[in-house]
């Protein structure tokens, strides 16, 4: 059984379609990610499940409960992190614990051994308020406080943006721990990277889910030639790629600029082209989901 089912999920603002017949499903136990910028429908889409908005069109299922029939029934069943701070600044760690465990009628012990891994690092500072946490800190307040109730899906949108590497590390541990108790997760993410620690994930882009599959099979789809290059005037460089015979496209990539090829790519003419170029290199690379993702886009 799934534990969350999205069938032609449609939701617009005015003239704005934040999502556009979106249909997936994510397996009982499973860690899910929806991976895409900014304004590709994930927040929507949360909010929707979460039972916080309603659809336009379509329908959805968590744990086997109606979004919109069934509200009340998914609210007990699941946690929500949403992407913005949503604690009580002016309270305390502890006291927002138990506040929200006060709300869902549970007291602190009995899941304690659940949220400990991850309270356990804010727990010494208890008697400070949650506004005066860091970035990180605040992250494991939030995500204590949306499974104090021990619930069995967990939403969880944007959970690392803005904070530090380390942080954001130590937080999709505590993801992998709580899967390994038999937790659902569907969690959204702009960070490419963070995609291959999940079980599966869903390209999103504008309101729509652009290919679903495992972060190992998503890479594998890309059929292209992929180099890189790089050089001293990057820009000129990406100028001059782009208009090259062969190139299907050209874009940044960290240090490098990525160059999708095709059968009347010529790289010894790309060489010699360049060969007088401060600082001109050229190599081989493997794709990654962003890579993908810009290939997924583009058609």
């Amino acid at each position: 059984m799934n534990a969350i089912e999205v069938d032609n999920l449609s939701k617009s603002y005015g003239k704005v379609d934040a999502l556009k017949g979106v249909s997936f499903e994510v397996r009982k136990g499973e860690l899910f990610g929806l991976i895409g910028p900014d304004g590709a429908g994930k927040t929507t889409l949360f909010r929707l499940l979460t039972t916080l908005l309603n659809p336009d069109s379509g329908s959805a299922k968590v744990e086997g409960c109606d979004i919109v029939k069934d509200y009340l029934s998914i609210r007990s069943r699941i946690g929500y992190m949403p992407g913005r701070f949503s604690l009580y600044s002016d309270l305390s760690v502890e006291e927002n614990l138990n506040f929200f465990a006060a709300i869902f009628g549970v007291k602190i012990e009995e899941s304690y051994d659940l949220v400990a891994p991850i309270y356990k690092h804010i727990e010494p500072f208890k008697n400070r308020k949650a506004g005066k946490l860091s970035g990180g800190m605040k992250q494991k307040l939030a995500l204590s406080c949306a499974l104090i109730h021990r619930p069995s899906v967990l939403f969880l949108d944007e959970p690392t943006t803005g904070v530090d590497a380390v942080s954001r590390s130590e937080f999709w541990d505590m993801l992998a721990g709580l899967k390994l108790k038999g937790i659902t997760i569907l969690v959204s993410t702009p960070y490419m990277d963070e995609a291959n620690r999940c079980d599966r994930i869903a390209l999103c882009n504008e309101g729509s889910i652009l290919s679903i599959d495992t972060p190992e099979k998503i890479v594998q789809s890309f059929d292209s030639k992929l180099y890189g290059v790089k050089a001293k005037n990057m820009f000129a460089l990406l100028e001059s790629s782009r208009k090259f015979r062969g190139v299907v496209n050209c874009y940044p990539f960290g240090e490098w600029h990525h160059i999708v090829i095709d059968k009347d790519f010529d790289i010894e003419a790309l060489k010699k082209e360049n060969c007088l170029i401060e600082g001109f290199e050229i190599k081989s690379v493997d794709a990654s989901i962003e890579d993908v993702f810009i290939k997924l886009m583009k058609k």
